[in-house]
């Protein structure tokens, strides 16, 4: 199993962020089973990097994050520089023809298909997916998401997608409007499903996240509180792994079950179990970053600590890549959010790091 965790994109969150207070989750982490040398750096980049997704030929592209007021947002490594991807047209508005918004999240898919999922400013702009074939880097497909299903205040942040390149399962944290869901897209038919909105299992709880050097309170009054973030699928696409950031369980249910459109809602809600514990933010490959360490989790449901460093400045996006790597960036955003550029700037570099967990994963996800 494994689990590109998201970071999340915070600009607008005060405005209906939990009330100051909460309780603090306990320090799961245990002794690390991989010494600290094993994580070696990638890349060191002026602004913090999202999320990240390398290729089967080992081609490296990650997401900017928008809080930190990049220059450009979707790059791939070339000779350890950051290079604007597709090209730097893509990265600005351009008179009637696509372009990135606020994209975060990205994904390869089994025909090597770059996919970018763009929040598009919290659904202010407009949400969308975006596909770009490797073998050309030209746009192949595009997906403008409905209101019903990513409309204003949403935040499409996260996602997988099934083995057979069919279906893409997506996470709306909704951190303004807290009404997290799941969004399925199917793409061979062009439509999508807004799913288990509000249900337990994507809501945050009353957990204050403590990133090393800040409490996650802004202002001194705004706790930072958001719903589902966390996606992963099992390498079958069989079951679908998720939880809240603001949350101490993970989270499964068939994929069957959300692809079934003639499914009632209560009987779907009827199929999520309760799998594991996890810290605040999560996947079966979990990111700390109350702890700066890396976990996973099993199918025997337990913890296990993999790697703790100082360097690990808020873990966030997770990808396997060939020969066994997994690829890691730190966001860093106890730097970032509501933070001037300046002090952004100050906090730099921000890392890309890779390491060998001991498990083979599929590039791209």
């Amino acid at each position: 199993m494994r689990k590109a965790l998201a970071c999340i994109s915070l600009g607008l969150l005060a405005a209906a962020s939990g009330c100051a207070g909460g309780r603090r989750l306990e320090d799961r982490t245990t002794s690390p089973e991989l010494p600290a040398s094993a994580l070696e750096v990638v890349a060191n980049l002026d602004s913090p990097p999202g999320n990240i997704a390398v290729s089967k030929t080992g081609r490296v592209f990650f997401t900017f994050h928008p809080d930190g007021k990049p220059a450009f947002s979707v790059a791939e490594l070339v000779g350890g520089q950051a290079v604007p991807y597709p090209d730097q047209a893509f990265q600005h508005a351009r008179n009637g023809a696509p372009y990135f918004q606020t994209p975060l999240s990205v994904r390869i898919d089994a025909k090597e298909r770059l996919w970018v999922l763009d929040h598009a400013g919290y659904g202010r702009g407009q949400p969308r997916l975006l596909a770009f074939d490797l073998a050309t880097n030209r746009l192949v497909e595009q997906y403008d998401f409905p209101s019903r299903d990513a409309g204003l205040l949403s935040m499409l942040n996260d996602f997988q997608i099934d083995p057979s390149a069919q279906w893409i399962y997506i996470a709306d944290a909704s951190p303004i409007r807290r009404t997290p869901a799941i969004v399925v897209y199917d793409i061979e038919h062009r439509a999508s499903r807004r799913l288990l909105e509000g249900h337990p299992s994507v809501m945050p709880a009353d957990f204050v996240i403590q990133a090393p050097g800040r409490d996650m309170i802004l202002f001194g009054v705004y706790r930072l509180a958001i719903g589902i973030d966390s996606i992963a699928l099992d390498k079958q696409g069989d079951y679908l792994y998720y939880g809240p950031v603001n949350g101490d369980r993970l989270y499964r249910l068939p994929s069957a079950a959300l692809r079934d459109p003639a499914l009632p809602a209560p009987e779907l809600a009827a199929k999520v179990e309760d799998f594991s514990a996890k810290t605040l933010s999560g996947n079966v490959y979990l990111s700390d970053m109350e702890h700066s360490a890396v976990l996973a989790v099993g199918q025997d449901r337990k913890l296990r600590t993999l790697l703790k460093d100082p360097r690990l400045r808020w873990p966030d996006g997770f990808s396997f890549a060939p020969d066994g790597w997994l690829y890691l960036t730190c966001s860093s955003l106890q730097y970032v959010v509501f933070e001037s550029k300046a002090t952004i700037d100050a906090h730099a570099p921000y890392q890309i790091f890779r390491f060998k967990p001991g498990a083979i994963g599929v590039p791209g996800q």
